[in-house]
């Protein structure tokens, strides 16, 4: 006689189900993830603004980003008329624009940007991106 225990009906068969469900979901936020990220970078219109460059900064305790305010309004020197003060907002995501920024502060300048349709928390406070200055003489 055999005095051997059959352990393999003992033994439950592993859950698939479960790890189906788990995998799609994760799938599901992995791609979720993908478009957000897609969506924030994707450049909803490009353009240009000139003014008098008032302010750059950095700010930020653990996601240091580069913020600028140019004022678009206010006197106009030829014909003596005033139009109402307008500021507009914007971040630099590169430093050697930021750089450029700091040297012309103070004078009127024309911005190149691109506008997002939703940014990230670290790369700015805005959804207007500049990438490139150009300094009015």
């Amino acid at each position: 006689m055999d005095n051997t225990v059959n352990t393999t009906a003992q033994v439950p068969k592993p859950n698939r189900k479960f790890k189906k469900v788990l995998f799609v979901i994760c799938l599901f936020l992995i791609a979720g993830w993908f478009i957000f990220y897609f969506i924030c970078g994707m450049a909803y219109s490009k353009g240009t603004r000139s003014g008098i460059l008032t302010k750059v900064s950095e700010k930020g305790y653990i996601f240091k980003t580069f913020e600028g305010e140019m004022n678009v309004g206010g006197f106009s020197g030829d014909g003596g008329t005033i139009m109402p003060a307008s500021i507009f907002k914007f971040s630099v995501p590169d430093r050697k624009v930021y750089d450029q920024l700091e040297a012309v502060q103070g004078h009127r300048v024309v911005l190149h940007y691109k506008q997002v349709m939703k940014n990230l928390f670290w790369q700015g406070d805005t959804d207007y991106f500049i990438y490139e200055v150009t300094v009015v003489k």
